[in-house]
């Protein structure tokens, strides 16, 4: 039987080692595609216990105050979903991108916050509490404002079904909120307050897992088309950086912990929502795109950690 003195001080250095271990997964999933295959059943179970995990390590009254503040997470919310995307079209127009790597950029900044986004801002020292509420409410606003402004600038038609997108929330985000509430009932805050180190580092080892698996099949088809697969990487990188910079920039009002938790979440967009639902009519670089947006998401963390706590 393992030492659990043993297993709390494995997570919480894995906790430690975060970044590192995040950027080393994702790279993991196309050095060894048997094993990204192998964990590709595991997405769907790694999300539902990610999430759980960054409902578990919520402080509760620093969420309250910021739903006392409406308005800031509304005005984040509202660029994130809104303005993001028509910025995205109109600093691709002058581009002369190819047309698949063009379209991604756009569609990409339609999604809503990627849902490692708590355990990132918690890992990089920023606030996971407004990035929580920002999540979730762009999680389920996404099927209002993704599908026409996907059409209007990008001319890309796909639909997220209602029911099916219901049935990935209950998924996502009803199951752990459940099962969170009824560990934080389990194991009160006495004995749950000594084991946030090891929560942290567990959440880690999820998103690896998530990062290992979404990468299943990518191996093959970067290296039917590497050129097109460096351009298409360069503009990912371009886009999460990028709406990264601007929005902080946007929300510098907020001041500096807010603007950086408001750019991070901007930045980092849930493609693996959009990889679900691609009609198989839909152009297959769309895809590829979507695909190659992991390696800024996973590496973010391990790019600007020193640099958001240098500024806050």
């Amino acid at each position: 039987m393992a030492n659990p003195t043993r297993a709390r001080s494995f997570l919480a250095a894995s906790s430690r080692a975060g970044p590192a271990l995040l950027a080393a997964g994702i790279f993991g999933g196309v050095l060894v595609p048997p094993l990204a295959h192998a964990m590709h059943a595991a997405i769907a179970p790694s999300v539902v216990g990610l999430m759980t995990l960054v409902l578990l390590r919520v402080d509760i009254t620093a969420t309250f105050a910021h739903l006392r503040r409406p308005l800031h997470v509304a005005a984040i919310v509202a660029f994130l979903l809104l303005a993001c995307p028509v910025l995205a079209r109109l600093a691709v127009m002058p581009l002369g991108l190819d047309p698949g790597v063009a379209a991604g950029v756009v569609v990409f900044a339609t999604g809503c916050a990627a849902t490692s986004g708590p355990a990132f801002a918690r890992l990089v020292g920023l606030d996971p509490e407004l990035t929580l509420l920002a999540t979730l409410a762009t999680t389920f606003l996404v099927p209002l404002t993704a599908p026409p402004l996907m059409w209007a600038l990008a001319g890309v038609e796909f639909s997220i079904g209602v029911g099916a997108f219901m049935a990935r929330l209950a998924l996502i985000v009803g199951l752990p909120l459940v099962l969170s509430l009824l560990l934080r009932r389990l194991l009160g805050p006495t004995r749950l307050a000594p084991l946030g180190p090891a929560v942290d580092g567990a959440v880690v080892w999820l998103v690896v897992i998530y990062g290992f698996g979404v990468m299943d099949g990518l191996t093959e088809r970067m290296l039917a088309d590497p050129a097109w697969v460096a351009k298409a990487l360069a503009a990912a990188f371009a886009a999460d950086f990028g709406l990264n910079a601007l929005t902080a920039a946007a929300f510098a009002w907020m001041g500096r912990r807010g603007a950086c938790s408001a750019g991070l979440m901007s930045g980092n967009r849930n493609m693996a929502l959009f990889l679900a639902i691609l009609p198989a009519g839909a152009d297959p670089r769309l895809g590829l795109f979507f695909a190659l947006c992991q390696f800024p998401l996973f590496m973010s963390p391990f790019l600007i950690r020193n640099l958001y706590r240098r500024w806050n």
